[in-house]
Parts: C-alpha cells; structure tokens; sequence
C-alpha cells in the first residue's frame, strides 16, 4: 500500500486550535468516539491530570 504524499493532513490541537508544523511527536493523541484528537503541548501540560484520569476532552 502506497501513501499519497498529496493527501497530508493537517493536524490542529482539538483544544485551542494551534495548528502543528509538521508531524507533532510531542504532542498527546487521544481516540475519542471513533476519532483521533491531536493535543499540543500547552494544552495537554494543562489537563495531565485529566487525560491521565482517562477522561474525554469534553469533560475538561
């Protein structure tokens, strides 16, 4: 299976919109009702202790 290099996505943080330049590697990723959100650092330094606590987004 071959990717299209056409096809990138953006990737924004779900919580404050900042959009990622480039692949994110320290940013937290979370499956949240069928989907991934991205989180930037800021944003997921924030709730550690809500994404630790396993709680979806919509929660903090």
């Amino acid at each position: 299976m071959q990717l299209n290099p056409e096809a990138t996505e953006t990737i924004t943080c779900a919580r404050c919109g900042t959009p990622a330049d480039g692949a994110p590697p320290t940013w937290t990723c979370s499956f949240e009702n069928g989907r991934r959100r991205y989180f930037c650092d800021d944003c997921a330094r924030a709730n550690l202790r809500s994404i630790e606590g396993r709680l979806d987004s919509s929660w903090w």
